[in-house]
């Protein structure tokens, strides 16, 4: 790898770094990475640099429509123990708990009742535990 190269990879990693933590938060990401090992490194690499890094830092769509994409497509891939993380990412983004219910309730127009009925359930559980009063 070149200097440029390099130095890219580094300024992707810094930038990854602090999108992760601004959008998981710092809970989150120091329990990442304390679970880090030299089998699992290579993966937390990269979803810092080329994830958080690269995609979450381009101009194209803000963090509320990030979350909001994100949602749906867990939802969609009944991908549930990601779903919990993410509400709460949408939450530090901005969405609302309503927001966060029409965004299941739009995907499973279109993945399907059961991954929507999943996804809220979820939704429901986190939203509760962050003490919001429409989950209660």
């Amino acid at each position: 790898m070149n200097e440029r190269s390099e130095r890219t990879t580094a300024e992707r990693a810094e930038r990854g770094m602090a999108v992760r933590r601004e959008v998981l938060g710092d809970d989150h990401v120091d329990r990442a990475v304390a679970r880090t090992t030299e089998f699992t490194r290579p993966f937390q690499e990269y979803i810092t640099e080329s994830v958080w890094g690269s995609i979450w830092t381009r101009e194209g769509l803000d963090r509320r429509t990030r979350s909001c994409v994100t949602l749906a497509v867990l939802t969609a891939l009944g991908r549930h123990e990601e779903i919990a993380m993410h509400v709460r990412a949408a939450i530090t983004n901005g969405l609302t708990a309503a927001e966060i219910a029409e965004v299941l309730l739009h995907t499973g127009a279109y993945a399907g009742v059961p991954a929507a009925n999943a996804a809220f359930a979820i939704g429901q559980q986190v939203l509760a535990e962050l003490g919001d009063d429409t989950a209660l």
